[in-house]
């Protein structure tokens, strides 16, 4: 049995862009021909990339794109931030928003849509192995509007339409892209920092509204009063809640006092026509998901057995 050595492994890895220790197994499988090991490693690439999808990916980006009043937002998550400085899944992530774009924003008929090099499906599991890391296509929606616009927006950008979070602002109106553009920039940056929940009380998850109403009903029943007042202070809280939390009567960012309904309304008037926020989109990287803890040192420990 030829010695596998870090010097080697490290060689493999930048040649091939496999993980360590599937460099390790494949010099291991090949008695230490990099050659062979190359070639092992280019024949079980599948099944390198699904090895990898039970690792968390909570990193990566989010794209936004627009074609005249449509709109897109994707989610792209990798297990590292690293990853999402890398050209090729940077690419990716704008070729599968570009894609969104045209055929719309259900994951199942995104990952069979065909990009050059395969399916979008295909082509992430090759850039699975070529990279290194699991990456996940988690999520997109598309908003549209009959006439007016779309306004994109990105926070925290890595390169241009990606970024950490992505929002889009649906305007439904006949004014003029002068009004609607500053209008809807203004929007988003408020939806960004503020995180709304849905676009009006309406629209709010009813299991959240409920929750809401456990733990105000819990902080109620300390407060010894008579049932009667319980229960009003209970609804005032979740009204407050729903309010807080709903776009539309959110209170503006930018001035702290004017609740977004009426700053859409000002901007009507002044444009003397009609504008209406109809939809909008707030993705943030990774929210939701629960991350893992990442020990880097038992990950250097995991290649024991290694020789300098």
């Amino acid at each position: 049995m030829a010695e596998i050595t870090a010097a080697s492994v490290k060689e493999l890895r930048e040649r091939s862009g496999a993980g360590m220790m599937d460099c390790k197994k494949a010099l291991n499988e090949t008695n230490g021909d990099m050659e062979a090991a190359a070639d092992w490693l280019r024949a079980k690439g599948l099944a390198a990339a699904a090895k990898k999808s039970s690792r968390t990916a909570a990193e990566g980006l989010v794209g936004v794109a627009v074609a005249g009043t449509k709109g897109v937002a994707v989610e792209v998550n990798s297990q590292t931030d690293f990853v999402a400085k890398n050209d090729i899944f940077q690419n990716f992530v704008r070729d599968v928003t570009s894609m969104a774009l045209e055929i719309g924003d259900d994951i199942d008929a995104l990952k069979a849509a065909p990009l050059p090099g395969g399916t979008i499906e295909e082509v992430l599991t090759a850039n699975i192995s070529t990279i290194g890391e699991n990456q996940v296509l988690r999520r997109a929606k598309k908003v549209e509007v009959a006439q007016g616009a779309v306004i994109p927006y990105v926070h925290n950008a890595a390169a241009q339409g990606l970024g950490k979070i992505g929002v889009l602002v649906a305007l439904e109106s006949d004014a003029g892209v002068d009004v609607l553009e500053p209008l809807g920039k203004q929007l988003a940056m408020h939806i960004a920092a503020a995180f709304p929940l849905a676009l009006d009380d309406s629209g709010l998850d009813q299991d959240v509204l409920e929750r809401e109403r456990q733990i105000a009903t819990e902080k109620a029943a300390e407060s010894g009063k008579p049932a009667e007042i319980i229960a009003k202070m209970v609804e005032g809280a979740v009204k407050k809640f729903a309010k807080e939390n709903a776009l539309l009567s959110q209170l503006f960012v930018m001035d702290g006092k004017t609740p977004i309904a009426d700053v859409v309304a000002k901007a009507a008037k002044d444009a003397g026509t009609s504008i209406v926020l109809k939809d909008y989109v707030r993705f943030q990287l990774g929210e939701g998901i629960e991350k893992e803890e990442s020990d880097f040192a038992a990950e250097v420990a995991a290649t024991a057995g290694l020789t300098k």
